[in-house]
């Protein structure tokens, strides 16, 4: 178990070297829904197909394309008037958008949920995260290596597991439980992500982030390695962006500012931008005709977020 330790902290080690002369660390949670040019076609695509399975349509005739986007289409229209809304198109993306989270969420929740009653309480979750650590690995007798700790790594996961059960039984059913592992999804969570990113980056523990705590978490020096030239710039960013009180250093509501900025909402901007671009009599929502008409916006050659699912279920 030492042997087991001492590798992760190597490896952790060496990647923080090697990362540290290529890019920089990016602490901003990226809510965008594609790298690609908003409006793009490669763009809507993504967003409305979810990128990991974009490529599934990539083999299909366009005649095959259009049935299964139909099929989407009726799905997409949740209330069955017919007719797919911006609110409709909207949910839909934020769906594709979350798959990854859904799927993994399902695989931890199983591998947690010990007594399979639905729930995972924080001893199954305990026993499962540390439960292979002897007591003296938890609480070492010479104190922290190198600032690792368990015990710390075990606290830090308490309090997320307390914000995250919002019934506050103990316990995490599955939504819960995607929210300890996802918290930056989630709305009621965004204070946690918050102090764990300050409780990172606040090395001397004054509840402040210096200019040299906000450059050392994005770039740490080794070997001599000289600066490189984003680092000037993030310093300028810092005290002319981040610093918006102007007394040198962050405080946790510009902490939120940073990492969490309220951007405009990309789900409802992609969803507005569908809607305008394929609304031909101008009704404010899609019929499923119209959808179809222009299938090229929503799934071009390219694989809805259903695409595996698709290929998994009779019914198409």
């Amino acid at each position: 178990m030492v042997m087991m330790k001492v590798v992760f902290l190597v490896f952790a080690c060496c990647c923080g070297v090697a990362l540290s002369a290529v890019a920089k660390k990016d602490r901003k949670i990226d809510t965008t829904l594609s790298d690609k040019e908003f409006g793009s076609p490669d763009y809507d695509h993504e967003a409305f197909l979810g990128k990991e399975q974009a490529q599934e349509f990539d083999e299909l005739s366009p005649e095959e394309s259009r049935r299964r986007l139909a099929i989407i289409a009726q799905k997409i229209d949740s209330d069955g008037d017919g007719k797919v809304s911006e609110q409709e198109l909207e949910d839909w993306i934020i769906f594709t958008q979350q798959r990854y989270i859904r799927e993994d969420t399902d695989k931890q929740f199983a591998l947690h949920d010990k007594d399979k009653n639905g729930e995972v309480t924080w001893d199954e979750y305990k026993q499962v995260t540390y439960g292979f650590l002897e007591d003296d690995q938890i609480e070492p007798e010479g104190g922290e290596e190198d600032g690792f700790s368990y015990r710390q790594m075990m606290a830090r996961d308490e309090r997320r597991w307390g914000a995250a059960d919002a019934d506050k039984n103990g316990n995490c059913d599955d939504h819960e439980f995607r929210a300890f592992l996802h918290p930056e999804e989630f709305e009621h969570m965004k204070d946690i992500v918050i102090s764990e990113t300050l409780d990172d980056i606040d090395k001397d523990k004054d509840g402040l982030v210096s200019v040299n705590e906000y450059i050392g978490d994005m770039f740490n020096p080794a070997n001599g390695e000289e600066e490189p030239e984003w680092v000037e710039t993030e310093k300028r960013q810092f005290r002319e962006y981040r610093d918006k009180n102007g007394d040198g250093q962050l405080d946790l509501t510009e902490v939120k500012d940073w990492i969490l900025p309220d951007d405009y909402n990309h789900a409802s901007a992609e969803a507005k931008h569908l809607v305008y671009e394929s609304d031909e009599d101008k009704s404010g929502d899609l019929s499923v005709d119209e959808i179809l008409t222009h299938h090229e916006k929503f799934v071009g050659s390219q694989a809805t977020d259903w695409g595996e699912a698709l290929n998994r279920h009779d019914e198409f």
